[in-house]
């Protein structure tokens, strides 16, 4: 399965016009949205965004989207918080939300909650789809800070995931490849950014380049 990935949308709404133009193109199975969908709301914005994208969407909600958006995303897509499902025979994990931020966003939890709600669903060789990155990958901001998710990145130090796939850091767009895992960061789909992920034999992402409104 292929499936085209955007994260940090913060509701613009030509981002459901180029989004269905790559599933077409690249004959993707559907969508993975990572969060942010929204900028601090309102809710009924990301279902109406979440109701137009074609093919299948699995979706998880980001530190700036209010509770709300939740509600929406169950209504309107494959909610992927906190759940697990399995594709293709690979298990995908899916957090929203992020850790704490400077900017006290409307979704955010200590690294206690996030390990006490995350490690219970974590298995072995999974597809971690997060919103918060790992603490040390893609992760970095202005300044040379790290400000993924310490606990987090314990749960990818313990299953080693086939691949982590989150968004939130927008300035941090990226592929790593380490034995065992690929990181990407599709970067901000509010600045045309989109990333793919391969689900077949094995697990693979990419980046794509800047889309082009059209």
């Amino acid at each position: 399965m292929r499936f085209i990935v955007i994260s940090d949308v913060h509701g613009r709404d030509r981002v459901i016009r180029w989004t269905n133009r790559l599933v077409s193109e690249l004959e993707a199975d559907g969508v993975i949205v990572l969060g942010d969908i929204t900028h601090f709301g309102p809710p009924g914005w990301a279902g109406e965004f979440l109701g137009q994208l074609k093919g299948s969407v699995y979706a998880i909600p980001g530190n700036c989207d209010p509770p709300g958006v939740l509600e929406q995303i169950e209504k309107h897509a494959v909610s992927l918080h906190r759940k697990k499902i399995t594709l293709e025979g690979h298990v995908l994990v899916g957090f929203g939300g992020s850790n704490p931020t400077v900017f006290e966003t409307p979704f955010e939890m200590s690294e206690d909650e996030i390990a006490k709600r995350l490690a219970p669903l974590a298995e072995k060789g999974m597809v971690l789809i997060s919103h918060c990155p790992p603490q040390g990958y893609l992760d970095m901001v202005t300044g040379n800070r790290h400000v993924g998710s310490l606990a987090i990145r314990k749960v990818v130090e313990t299953f080693v995931p086939e691949a982590v796939v989150s968004g939130h850091i927008h300035e941090a767009r990226g592929l790593v490849r380490e034995p065992g895992t690929v990181f990407m960061n599709p970067g901000a789909a509010k600045d045309s950014w989109a990333g793919v992920l391969e689900l077949g034999d094995t697990v693979d992402a990419r980046l794509l380049d800047r889309i082009a409104d059209q």
